[in-house]
C-alpha cells in the first residue's frame, strides 16, 4: 500500500484527529484508528436513502456526523430532503469538508438547505426541536459498541435512543449506521421503536456494515 501523506493532524475534542491523502483519496484517523475514507461510502449513502424513502413530509433531516460528506451529498439528491441539520463534534472534520474534502461530495455544505452544528450531538439531544424531524441518521465513530470515542457509548443506551426518539415526529425514521452486527443495540432500538430492520451491506474486506433503521407510529 502506498504511504500516506499527512495533510493535517489536530488536537480534537476526542484526541487527536488525522486526515490523510493516499493515491488520490482522503482518509479521516481518529487516535490512530481508521474512521473513513472517500473511497466507498456506499453504506453511508444507503443510510441515507433508506431513511429519505419512509420519512414523511416535509422532509426535515438530521444527519449525526458529517465524516467525510458522503451522507449529507446523499441526502441533498433527494428533492423531498428540504432542511438538512448535521450536528458534528470536531471542528476540524468541519473544515476539511469546506476545504480538501470539499470535491468529494461537491461542496454538499455549500447547499442552501444545510445547517451545520459543531457540539456533541448528545450534550444537544435534550435542547433539541421536539418533534422537529422527520428523519435522523446517525453515524457517530464505528457504531454502537466499537467506540474510539467512550463518550459517544451514552448515546447508544436506552437513555441515548429515547434523547433522539424525541427529536422525531409521527412516522419519523430513525437510521443507525454500524461496523458489524449488534444484536443488543438492535433490541434497545427495538424497545423505542418497535419493529426494527437489519440491513447488511457488504464491504470488500471484513464483515458487512449494518444499517438499523425504525420508525415511530404515525400521528
Amino acid at each position: 500500500m502506498e504511504p500516506a501523506e499527512v495533510v493535517e493532524r489536530v488536537a480534537g475534542r476526542s484526541g487527536e484527529l488525522a486526515l490523510l491523502r493516499r493515491s488520490g483519496h482522503a482518509e479521516i484517523v481518529a487516535n490512530g484508528v481508521f474512521l473513513m475514507d472517500t473511497r466507498g461510502g456506499a453504506s453511508e449513502r444507503l443510510l441515507v436513502a433508506e431513511a429519505v424513502r419512509r420519512m414523511p413530509p416535509p422532509g426535515r433531516l438530521l444527519l449525526g456526523g458529517l465524516g467525510v460528506g458522503f451522507s449529507l451529498a446523499e441526502a441533498l439528491t433527494h428533492p423531498e430532503v428540504t432542511a438538512v441539520e448535521v450536528v458534528e463534534l470536531e471542528p476540524a472534520v468541519v473544515r476539511w469538508n469546506r476545504g480538501p474534502l470539499a470535491g468529494h461530495h461537491g461542496h454538499a455544505l455549500d447547499d442552501p438547505r444545510v445547517r451545520c452544528r459543531v457540539t456533541d450531538l448528545l450534550e444537544w439531544l435534550p435542547d433539541g426541536p421536539e418533534g422537529g424531524f422527520d428523519a435522523m441518521c446517525l453515524d457517530i465513530d464505528n457504531g454502537p459498541d466499537w467506540l474510539v470515542s467512550p463518550s459517544n457509548a451514552g448515546l447508544y443506551t436506552d437513555r441515548g435512543i429515547a434523547a433522539t426518539v424525541r427529536l422525531l415526529a409521527p412516522g419519523g425514521v430513525l437510521a443507525v449506521w454500524s461496523a458489524h452486527p449488534v444484536p443488543a443495540f438492535r433490541t434497545r432500538m427495538g424497545a423505542a421503536l418497535g419493529d426494527v430492520e437489519e440491513h447488511a451491506v457488504a464491504v470488500p474486506r471484513g464483515v458487512p456494515d449494518v444499517l438499523y433503521l425504525g420508525t415511530t407510529p404515525p400521528g
